[in-house]
């Protein structure tokens, strides 16, 4: 039997002056695009979650389930910002569909090209409940719908971050996402320390012609209140909790030389070095005393 993906997206009304009232639209039609270039069409669900005010925009094609109820402004009224929801009360209204064994969250200014539910589900046939791929850039110039076929023709450029994220359903009730909000860094950083932490066979993708975000800039600028909220409940609450739980092995770049391993992991704006020398460190002690141990049996065998 084909294994069931459920696609879901949280999609927000915006006015002209935001860049995301270009990209929804291409996002949406994206995706119902490679739903239905798909060889498995009928295993895939499109599904969004949004605020009530936001549900005028969400086209046909999309399963829409339960409002969200809270934003990260009603949780910490002291902070200033946009009416952000949280992570874990997204990823919660899947639960309202049961037909499903595979989940997808992407953002809302993350578009994919028409094979991509086919290739996710070569992925989940090759045994991996995991699966972060990063994005790539192509320009903002792309405004309309009718310009689909040549934004999937740029190659673009790749990008570091996390946005597109793919995880067995039963995953979700380990998850400690704690108050981070969407829309500001630190979801994408809480995210794949919890996929890397409970996945058993995580992979990570880091640049494949599969996802696509209008824009070249890397670090835009964002809310610094809302930043140094997601910034501290992952340092806080989330990173103690999933430390005892990290394997070198699982993380990205685990399969490189170690200059070039060290390299990456120092670079990389979602892994931090402190994390990863600790992680290095636990590597070698086990070799080490895998090596003295073998010393020892052959002492032992003469």
């Amino acid at each position: 039997m084909t294994p069931r993906i459920l696609h879901i997206v949280n999609p927000v009304k915006v006015s002209e002056q935001s860049d995301l009232y270009f990209a929804q639209p291409i996002t949406f039609e994206s995706l119902k695009k490679a739903k239905y270039f798909s060889k498995h069409a009928d295993a895939i669900t499109l599904a969004s979650t949004q605020f009530e005010e936001d549900k005028s925009i969400i086209p046909e094609g999309f399963l829409q389930l339960s409002n969200l109820q809270r934003s990260i402004l009603d949780i910490k009224p002291n902070l200033k910002g946009k009416k952000l929801p949280l992570i874990i009360d997204i990823l919660n209204k899947t639960k309202e569909f049961d037909a499903c064994d595979y989940i997808v969250y992407t953002n809302m200014d993350i578009g994919v090209l028409p094979q991509f539910y086919d290739v996710l589900q070569t992925y989940i046939s090759q045994g991996h409940d995991a699966v972060v791929i990063n994005r790539r850039r192509v320009s903002s110039q792309f405004k309309n719908l009718e310009e689909l076929p040549i934004i999937y023709s740029q190659l673009g450029a790749s990008h570091p971050g996390f946005d597109c994220f793919l995880f067995k359903k039963e995953l979700l009730d380990s998850f400690i996402l704690d108050e981070i909000c969407v829309g500001i860094p630190f979801l994408e950083v809480s995210f794949i320390h919890n996929l890397f932490s409970f996945a058993q066979k995580p992979l990570f993708v880091p640049d494949i012609h599969l996802t696509f975000h209008l824009g070249m800039e890397v670090l835009p600028p964002v809310n610094k209140d809302l930043y140094w909220h997601n910034r501290s409940v992952f340092f806080e609450k989330i990173n103690p909790k999933l430390k005892s739980k990290y394997e070198l092995s699982k993380f990205p770049y685990a399969d490189l030389s170690f200059p070039n391993r060290a390299l990456k992991w120092m670079l990389n704006p979602g892994i931090f070095t402190k994390n990863y020398l600790e992680l290095e460190g636990k590597s070698w002690l086990y070799k080490i005393k895998f090596r003295l141990n073998e010393i020892r049996w052959k002492i032992l065998q003469k």
